[in-house]
């Protein structure tokens, strides 16, 4: 009897194997099942991805082209402002700033500034490659008023003359921007924008940033705009000039302007002084800012216009995008 208990109760080799078998199907299926659903969730999370990305590419590209309607706008401002006076100032259209317009799943905004109404810096060097001596004298003085070292001026005339001799003292040619990192040479030749200031010793960000309103970097000698230009650049036209004195022209001016130069040199608040670098009361060099937001993406477009005989050209454009928007 106890023996035939034992054999029935006693499982055999062939039951344990399948049970085993089962039990490893069943862990299989589990990984399978798995496996199958990380990859749908990478799938679908994937493809909201590349729908986002795609969503956010044609945004940015729509802004981009609001921007371009914009700057057409601005050619259609300059030519109309060209034929309706000859003098530019800051009581004209094109001086205003456009207030947000509303498009299709955005906004526009955006405003002309006169690059003349500022220092161009690529005065500094004259038609004969020298260094021109009122212009350099005038750009010291502009430091000076913007509370910033006016020997930072033989760095910037030793980038962009045409030799390779650094100017004494604190001057800077290749020898000096070899030894950074990485290494570079100095231009020697005109600024193409005024951004490149930052490649120049001494030019830091905190520098940049007090100067930058008040310079620019074209391509031709241009005269200062004493219509549209800042009280800094103005102040800079003379050191006996005080700020007081800058204010009076300032009031004077109004937004209608000097009707002419000799308006403004008779100024009393000139009384005995000289101007000795070229001032204007009209300009040919403008910038348009184009801020655009449509959906999440921002963009910001500037281009720079010349007004030349009769008509209004976008010589350079330069396209920032923005950050997305939360």
């Amino acid at each position: 009897m106890r023996i035939a208990y034992s054999a029935r109760h006693k499982r055999s080799p062939h039951t344990n194997g399948m049970a085993g078998q089962r039990g490893v199907a069943l862990v299989t299926a589990l990984l399978v099942v798995s496996l199958a659903t990380m990859a749908a969730v990478s799938m679908v999370t994937r493809q909201h991805v590349d729908v986002r990305r795609t969503g956010n590419l044609l945004h940015g590209e729509q802004a981009y082209a609001y921007a371009l309607a914009a700057e057409s706008w601005a050619l259609v401002i300059m030519n109309r402002d060209r034929k309706d006076t000859e003098i530019d100032m800051l009581g004209e259209d094109w001086a205003t700033a456009l207030p947000p317009i509303s498009v299709d799943g955005g906004f526009v905004n955006g405003l002309i500034s006169d690059l003349q109404g500022r220092f161009n810096v690529n005065n500094l060097i004259g038609g004969d490659g020298k260094p021109s001596a009122a212009d350099r004298d005038y750009f010291k003085r502009l430091l000076v008023v913007l509370g910033l070292d006016s020997a930072l001026t033989n760095a910037l005339l030793d980038w962009i003359d045409p030799d390779i001799n650094a100017s004494y003292p604190d001057g800077a040619e290749d020898d000096t921007y070899l030894l950074n990192n990485p290494p570079y040479r100095a231009a020697n030749r005109p600024l193409s924008s005024v951004s490149e200031l930052g490649l120049i010793k001494g030019f830091t960000a905190d520098v940049r940033s007090v100067l930058e309103p008040h310079i620019t970097a074209l391509p031709v000698h241009t005269s200062i705009n004493i219509n549209t230009a800042t009280a800094q650049v103005l102040r800079a036209l003379n050191e006996g000039l005080s700020e007081s004195d800058v204010t009076s022209l300032i009031e004077d001016r109004g937004e209608d302007g000097y009707k002419e130069k000799a308006a403004f040199l008779a100024h009393d608040a000139l009384a005995g002084l000289e101007v000795d670098v070229d001032i204007g009361i009209s300009s040919g060099w403008f910038n348009v800012q184009t801020d655009v937001t449509v959906g999440r993406g921002s963009a910001r477009l500037q281009s720079v216009l010349l007004r030349k005989d009769g008509s209004t050209r976008v010589v350079s454009r330069t396209r920032t995008r923005q950050r997305l928007l939360p």
